[in-house]
């Protein structure tokens, strides 16, 4: 196997994979004198018997076209060049290119330190270079409680002083516990009792078909219906081998331990979760995870206003419910394609439930977009109506909107609510992947006081003011694999 890279990052994955079986070669564009890895990290490599294949460089990789994993790799072949003004010479392409055989490839090319990590989190402290400042001799970081170590505080350096520092954080953290040992002891058996709670299979105990491909799930899950609030997700994963999918929470019920889930069916695993029965089990529910919504008294003649897109309606709903719950005037607008994809607008259902308890502190407009069901057109229509209103002093006035649903409909309700200067959040939870802020896949281009700097949706949201957003940047990326999109549903008999 390969490992494609230079110093402690690769010696450490080399040597990791050498215990694996097998042998092991680094690739490196500088000669060893130059590697910038601990002399007894090379040491230790080469005590292993790995290969050292120095002033070669990665050109291309080939794989099977049949069983998709990588057969053989190109290395240019380089040499030195003439010494700089320092006095170090880097390499140059000789022309010669050399085909080897390989099995695996491991990249572990050393890293920069993360640049959003100054940006995600304010107050945490970084040096020039970007790596998070930590008190003399100590782990702790400029934000309270929280400590750090290994490559995000040193910069680039080995696996076994990222060890070393994660043991310094644990004895401080443990050194400042104010708690006494059998105040722990009780803290550990409920958390005991915690993890048994987490464990409980997460079934299906209801499925209500609601209307064009779209299903709401019923699902035991204690731990989040607990702890839910609204604006939250979860993150799920159907079965062991799928696909992780963020679905926003549309309720819950924290005495009988279960929370529901709406699933519009779009792509392979939305399809295929649709086809899930009562008592079927996902293998795994995550959460509530994100920013709960941000819910504030509005006194007056005000009202905050809804515009929900399809299934938006779900994940506004129980931040509808809450501001009502807080005393604030409501305005739902709710758009559909058409009235056979209608939902929860029945007297008996949620929303008309709610019309019942809260009476005119509600008023409920919908459309849907051929006029089969209340007004014509899209929610920018009302809500247009409803600010030009407000110009010539009729009506109550907007206090905030919070825009759910389709990217394109968001973006049309910022455009739309930003000349008027009406505060507005978009709910960004469909465009996240891993949804621990891991990943990245999420990341939201935004304009902070003049400057382009990124957010996370799934950890910075999933609402964001609407306004700061970088649309025309952020929407392209909605259909980036539209094309393995397609192929994936043609493969699964779904297309």
């Amino acid at each position: 196997m390969f490992v494609i890279g230079g110093g402690n990052t690769a010696m450490d994955a080399a040597r990791t994979a050498k215990r694996l079986g097998g042998n092991v070669t680094i690739v490196y564009r500088r000669t060893k004198s130059e590697m910038p890895a601990r002399v007894e990290e090379l040491h230790h490599a080469l005590e292993e018997n790995i290969n050292l294949a120095v002033l070669r460089a990665p050109r291309e990789f080939i794989g099977d076209d049949h069983t998709h994993f990588v057969t053989h790799a190109l290395l240019d072949v380089n040499e030195l060049g003439e010494p700089d003004k320092s006095g170090r010479r880097s390499p140059k392409p000789t022309g010669q290119i050399e085909r080897v055989p390989v099995d695996l490839v491991i990249m572990a090319l050393g890293n920069t330190a993360n640049p959003i990590m100054k940006d995600a989190e304010p107050g945490l402290k970084t040096n020039k270079w970007g790596t998070i400042e930590v008190e003399e001799g100590s782990q702790r970081t400029s934000i309270k409680n929280v400590y750090t170590g290994g490559d995000a505080a040193r910069g680039g350096s080995t696996a076994i002083r990222a060890a070393g520092d994660g043991q310094a954080a644990a004895r401080e953290i443990v050194g400042e516990i104010p708690f006494t040992p059998a105040e722990i002891k009780d803290r550990v058996e409920r958390a005991a009792k915690y993890t048994e709670l987490g464990q409980i299979e997460q079934t299906i105990v209801g499925k209500v078909p609601l209307a064009g491909g779209i299903v709401e799930f019923t699902v035991r899950a204690p731990m989040v219906a607990r702890s839910a609030k609204a604006g939250q997700f979860v993150r799920v994963l159907p079965w062991e081998k799928g696909e992780l999918i963020p679905l926003t929470l549309a309720d819950w019920d924290a005495e009988k331990g279960t929370i529901d889930l709406v699933v519009q069916g779009m792509g392979t695993s939305s399809l295929e979760i649709n086809r899930m029965a009562i008592g079927d089990a996902f293998s795994g529910i995550a959460g509530p995870l994100g920013r709960a919504s941000e819910l504030h008294r509005y006194e007056g003649n005000q009202t905050v206003v809804f515009c929900a897109g399809g299934v938006g309606l779900p994940p506004v709903y129980p931040i509808m419910r809450e501001h009502l719950r807080l005393g604030n005037h409501v305005t739902l607008i709710s758009g559909f394609r058409a009235k056979e994809f209608l939902f929860w607008t029945g007297d008996d259902e949620r929303v008309g439930k709610l019309k019942k308890e809260f009476g005119d502190q509600l008023s409920l407009i919908y459309t849907t977009n051929d006029g089969s069901y209340g007004v014509k057109g899209f929610v920018t229509g009302p809500l247009e109506e409803m600010m030009k209103a407000n110009q010539e002093g009729k009506g109550r006035s907007i206090a905030e909107v919070i825009a759910i649903g389709p990217p394109l409909m968001m973006r049309a309700v910022s455009d739309l609510t930003k000349p008027y200067g009406v505060k507005t959040v978009a709910s960004l939870n469909s465009i996240m992947v891993d949804a621990t802020g891991m990943c990245g896949a999420c990341m939201v281009p935004v304009t902070i006081d003049g400057k382009m700097v990124r957010k996370h949706a799934c950890i910075d949201g999933p609402e964001i003011d609407a306004h700061i957003i970088d649309w025309d940047k952020f929407l392209p990326r909605f259909n980036a694999f539209k094309a393995q999109e397609l192929e994936s549903k043609k493969k699964h008999g779904f297309a």
